[in-house]
């Protein structure tokens, strides 16, 4: 970082998705500033899910983090599925 502005760094390519994931838990705090909750949260029987990682921001609202190695329309389609379970139980 120079004053404001971030500067670029050099992109990192992980053979594996749980790679990141690790990296990205083990520095939540550091990189969103939220408190690490569980990885591959169970999403429940009745929609049989699971949730990369979860985390609470600050606020202590949930933050859902799916790690994607391909670009693909599927994670839209997931976070919908998500936003919809967590209205109907009360979210």
């Amino acid at each position: 970082m120079s004053g404001n502005k971030l500067d670029p760094v050099e992109q990192t390519n992980f053979s594996i998705e749980k790679e990141l994931q690790t990296l990205i838990e083990k520095n939540l705090e550091v990189v969103f500033n939220c408190r690490f909750v569980a990885s591959e949260f169970s999403t429940g029987a009745l929609h049989a899910g699971r949730i990369d990682s979860l985390a609470l921001s600050e606020e202590n609202n949930p933050v859902i983090i799916e790690y994607k190695k391909v670009e693909s329309s599927e994670l839209i389609n997931q976070s919908l599925f998500i936003e919809l379970a967590y209205n109907k139980i009360g979210g």
